[in-house]
């Protein structure tokens, strides 16, 4: 650092002689006296010139007075302890946060991020609907899915119009997706793959009678879109077809929500690894080790307990399937909404968010859990 950082006046070497015998004072050289013709004058470097500070606020240091430096010449020094007798309470002593090293961030007491009271509630209730519904009639309870399909695919191309600009066919969408559950429970695969693709052929055709401008970024939005959301929706219909079917779709949404539970329990306790910190920050590996651990044991008990012909071991590797595909399946919500630039879908669920943000996770897991089922214990 040179002088010229604290205002110091120049000297020899930096553009200014010193004094010689026989002249008189110079501003900013330190003497007793006015210096008389053949008296012999000591060199000595000017004192700098401290400029004014301050009395409070800025970056100035309380205890001492004077500036505080920052910058990289300063990263190896370690900041200074206070005094015991430091002045004022309890609550303003020990360490300044600003003084901290550089790179060290201000430790913070974690937060579960989310109002817990609304989530428990919303989700309590919500259950409720989905198992009274599930074990009464079945046909109401694919009702409870067609609507969450509809909601969710509104949801989606909501978002993308607002964000994106994407135009994707709402009622096509919305009727072909109502449309392939219930043909998956009536009519099984084969129904559900009609009702795909007369599905995308209607996004293709409505789209048409609108201007030409966009028109393959809309419609490849709209075929998305229908697979994302109504598509793997159907799986839970196809489940719900077999003579357990209700056991099945009860075993499916217990696993993904202990997945789901066990994750952010363990994540929000001891996680301290990123999984995927550009995808989504608050995910880490310790949360993924609690997802796969919680849906194991859940899907051991759940084999064994509640399938006909069912056994431990098959449960075991379904619950590792199961925390496989909730994970994958709520990072790729997450990239979509990365790319959209939003934090949720929607906010019809306090404390959740929207109808997508519940079904991020469900989705993808519904035709993991369909075929190993079937692989396991037959279609029922």
């Amino acid at each position: 650092m040179n002088d010229s950082s604290w205002g110091a006046p120049s000297r020899t070497g930096y553009g200014e002689p010193w004094p010689t015998p026989g002249q008189g004072p110079v501003q900013g050289v330190a003497s007793a006296g006015p210096v008389y013709e053949g008296q012999d004058v000591q060199e000595t470097r000017p004192m700098p010139i401290v400029p004014d500070l301050p009395a409070s606020g800025g970056d100035q240091d309380d205890d001492r007075g004077t500036a505080r430096l920052r910058g990289p010449l300063f990263r190896d020094e370690l900041p200074q302890e206070p005094m015991e007798s430091e002045p004022g309470p309890p609550s303003h002593r020990g360490p300044d946060p600003a003084s901290a090293p550089a790179g060290q961030p201000t430790p913070q007491k974690k937060s579960a991020g989310r109002d817990l009271g609304a989530a428990i509630g919303v989700g309590l209730g919500l259950g409720v609907v989905v198992v009274a519904s599930l074990f009464i009639v079945k046909a109401v309870f694919v009702g409870v899915i067609a609507v969450a399909v509809v909601v969710g695919v509104w949801e989606l191309t909501s978002r993308l119009s607002e964000r994106k600009g994407i135009k994707a066919p709402l009622i096509p969408l919305a009727l072909g997706g109502a449309a392939m559950v219930i043909a998956g429970y009536a009519r099984g695969p084969e129904g559900a793959w009609v009702a795909v693709a007369l599905t995308a052929l209607a996004v293709l055709v409505w789209r048409m009678t609108q201007p030409p401008e966009g028109y393959l970024r809309d419609v490849t939005a709209g075929v998305f879109a229908a697979f994302y959301v109504p598509f793997l929706a159907t799986f839970v219909a196809l489940m719900l077809r077999a003579d357990d079917g209700a056991w099945r779709v009860l075993l499916f949404l217990i696993l993904t929500v202990v997945s789901d539970t066990g994750a952010y329990a363990v994540g929000w306790r001891f996680g301290s690894h990123k999984l995927a910190p550009r995808i989504s920050p608050g995910k880490t590996r310790e949360g993924l080790v609690g997802a796969v651990t919680f849906a194991m044991v859940a899907g051991a008990l759940g084999m064994q307990f509640m399938i006909d012909d069912g056994a431990w071991w098959q449960g075991l590797l379904l619950g590792l399937a199961v925390a496989a595909s909730a994970t994958l399946g709520d990072l790729g919500e997450s990239m979509i909404k990365r790319d959209l630039g939003i934090k949720d879908m929607g906010t019809l669920l306090p404390g959740h968010g929207g109808i997508m943000d519940r079904l991020d996770s469900l989705l993808p897991t519904a035709p993991v859990v369909w075929l190993l089922l079937v692989l396991f214990v037959g279609s029922g």
